[in-house]
Protein backbone atom coordinates (compact mmCIF):
# COMPACT_ATOMS: atom_id res chain seq x y z
CA UNK A 1 0.00 0.00 0.00
CA UNK A 2 1.06 3.30 -0.64
CA UNK A 3 0.26 6.50 1.26
CA UNK A 4 1.11 9.90 0.16
CA UNK A 5 1.36 13.16 2.21
CA UNK A 6 1.62 16.63 0.67
CA UNK A 7 4.01 18.58 2.37
CA UNK A 8 5.71 21.77 3.04
CA UNK A 9 9.71 21.58 4.36
CA UNK A 10 9.06 24.70 6.67
CA UNK A 11 5.25 23.53 7.57
CA UNK A 12 5.68 22.43 11.33
CA UNK A 13 2.55 20.70 10.67
CA UNK A 14 3.79 18.72 7.74
CA UNK A 15 6.54 17.40 9.83
CA UNK A 16 4.37 16.31 13.06
CA UNK A 17 1.97 14.70 10.79
CA UNK A 18 5.34 12.70 8.47
CA UNK A 19 6.61 11.78 12.55
CA UNK A 20 3.79 10.46 13.44
CA UNK A 21 2.78 8.29 11.03
CA UNK A 22 6.35 6.47 11.34
CA UNK A 23 5.19 3.98 13.88
CA UNK A 24 2.11 2.64 11.73
CA UNK A 25 4.35 2.80 8.65
CA UNK A 26 6.77 0.43 11.02
CA UNK A 27 3.30 -1.69 11.68
CA UNK A 28 2.12 -1.85 8.38
CA UNK A 29 4.46 -1.49 5.82
CA UNK A 30 3.35 1.05 3.50
CA UNK A 31 5.18 3.34 1.35
CA UNK A 32 5.06 6.90 2.07
CA UNK A 33 5.80 9.26 -0.78
CA UNK A 34 6.28 13.00 0.05
CA UNK A 35 5.61 15.29 -2.01
CA UNK A 36 6.44 19.17 -2.17
CA UNK A 37 3.26 20.93 -3.12
CA UNK A 38 5.35 23.84 -3.86
CA UNK A 39 7.36 22.29 -6.42
CA UNK A 40 4.05 21.89 -8.62
CA UNK A 41 1.60 24.78 -9.02
CA UNK A 42 -1.43 22.66 -9.33
CA UNK A 43 -0.43 20.81 -6.66
CA UNK A 44 -0.09 24.31 -4.46
CA UNK A 45 -3.41 25.61 -5.61
CA UNK A 46 -5.24 22.71 -4.90
CA UNK A 47 -3.63 21.78 -1.32
CA UNK A 48 -2.29 25.15 -0.28
CA UNK A 49 -4.32 25.66 2.99
CA UNK A 50 -4.80 22.44 3.53
CA UNK A 51 -1.40 20.98 3.90
CA UNK A 52 -0.42 18.42 5.34
CA UNK A 53 -3.08 16.31 3.33
CA UNK A 54 -2.45 12.53 3.74
CA UNK A 55 -3.83 10.63 1.24
CA UNK A 56 -4.31 7.06 -0.42
CA UNK A 57 -5.58 5.36 -3.77
CA UNK A 58 -9.23 6.37 -2.55
CA UNK A 59 -8.46 9.75 -1.90
CA UNK A 60 -8.25 12.12 1.37
CA UNK A 61 -7.29 10.43 4.38
CA UNK A 62 -7.16 13.02 6.32
CA UNK A 63 -5.56 17.17 6.59
CA UNK A 64 -3.37 19.61 9.10
CA UNK A 65 -3.47 16.53 11.65
CA UNK A 66 -3.10 12.75 11.49
CA UNK A 67 -7.03 10.93 12.23
CA UNK A 68 -5.41 7.66 13.20
CA UNK A 69 -9.09 6.16 13.47
CA UNK A 70 -9.57 7.15 9.86
CA UNK A 71 -5.70 5.92 9.14
CA UNK A 72 -6.75 2.39 11.04
CA UNK A 73 -9.69 2.14 9.43
CA UNK A 74 -8.21 1.95 6.08
CA UNK A 75 -5.26 -0.08 6.45
CA UNK A 76 -7.64 -2.54 7.92
CA UNK A 77 -9.49 -2.47 4.96
CA UNK A 78 -6.44 -2.47 2.43
CA UNK A 79 -5.30 -5.78 4.57
CA UNK A 80 -8.58 -7.45 4.00
CA UNK A 81 -7.88 -6.88 0.53
CA UNK A 82 -4.85 -8.33 0.50
CA UNK A 83 -5.90 -11.64 2.03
Amino acid sequence: MKLTLMFRDYCSLCHAMRDALAPWQARYGFTLDIVDVDSDPVLEEKYNELVPVLLDEEGEICHWHLNEAVLAERLAAHAGEIR
